[in-house]
This record gives structure tokens, sequence and C-alpha cells, in this order.
């Protein structure tokens, strides 16, 4: 059987360990945030605007910190709203491209945000979690981010209660990684079923 699905969810929350879950299984993901390294790496005319318009988030070698980067736009709703317009066509170009690689496959399109980023209104999956455990989660896997950056970006991104609004199905991910593969199983044998 052939499908594409969304895999979303906050920061966080744990798409990419369920993405990994997926894979594991036969799916093809496609990340979202690979795609917007794509976009912003040396070279590429998104890269040229986002050094203009915020040369404070240009490291020592030319290319973009993404993480200072991260820290400018997610304090100010109107400049996240100026970088996504920078971005997303970008973003959406590599991700219909390696979505259209796959025909006949099980795809996932893993993503940040509750939003259609291709326009093809697939199901969602989505990746769900407590937000204290989504801040320590953060934290732990490095990026010299702080709880009050953590804080700083889900004030950005819907909330829990939009998310779940928005699920075909639902993962649990407040527990831990091998109740994190049973509940990827089970969706995975139900999107596969004939």
């Amino acid at each position: 059987m052939d499908g594409q699905f969304f895999l979303g969810g906050g920061i966080g929350s744990g798409k990419s360990a369920a993405a990994a879950h997926f894979v594991s299984f036969g799916a093809v993901v496609v990340s979202g945030d690979e795609a917007g390294r794509r976009v912003l790496a040396p070279g590429t005319s998104e890269t040229a605007a986002v050094t203009a318009r915020w040369p404070e988030a240009v490291d020592a070698s030319g290319g973009i910190d993404r993480s200072a980067l991260g820290r400018i736009v997610f304090a100010d709703a109107a400049q996240l709203r100026e970088l996504e317009g920078i971005t997303g066509p970008g973003i959406r170009r590599v991700i219909v491209a390696a979505v259209d690689a796959h025909p006949g496959d099980i795809v996932l399109v893993e993503v940040p945000v509750l939003r259609d980023l291709i326009g093809r209104g697939w199901p969602w999956i989505v990746v769900d979690a407590p937000d204290a455990t989504r801040i320590e989660r953060t934290i732990a896997r490095g990026g010299g981010m702080s709880a009050g950056d953590v804080g700083r970006v889900m004030s950005r991104q819907v909330s829990r209660g939009e998310w779940l609004a928005a699920a075909d199905w639902v993962i649990d991910n407040s527990g831990d990684e091998a109740g994190l593969g049973v509940q990827c199983r089970r969706i995975w044998d139900e999107i596969t079923a004939v």
C-alpha cells in the first residue's frame, strides 16, 4: 500500500525518535528540518537573503548559525514570519522533490509546524508529550538552548491542544523508548493495513 502522512509535534515531542521507528518498519521519512538546512546551505539565494537581513546570525565561516537565527526570530513573531517568507518556498520545493521521488512507498514528512507545507491534505500523525518533558528533552539533546530559549520557541508554536485537535493518530511520547516503539508499530500496522 502507498500513502503519505505528516508526522508532527512541537519542539522536544520526539518526532525524530518516532521517525526512526517508522523508518525501521519500512517508511520513507522526509525531514522538514533537513529541507531547511539544505535551503540555508552556503550559496543558496535564501542564505544570501538571510545573511543580508540578519548579519548577526552569520558564523565565522560565513554560514548561517541556525541557533543564533532561532534565538532572534523566536523572540519576535514578525521576524519569524519574515524568515518563513524567505525560506518557505525553497523548503516546499525540497520536500516535494523528496516525496515525489518515492512513488508507491509509505512516506512521512516530519515537520515542526502544524501546516500543510506542500498543500497535499495528508493525514497527521502527531507526537505528543507534556511541556515539562519537551523542555527537558530539548535541553538534554544539546545545542545550547536554555529552558527560557525552549519556552520562547514553544510560545511561537501552536499549543499541544491544537496539535491534538489536528491529529488523525496520536503518539503519547511521555514514556520510554520501548513504549514509543509499541505505539509507532500500532500506527504503522493501521496505515499499512489493506
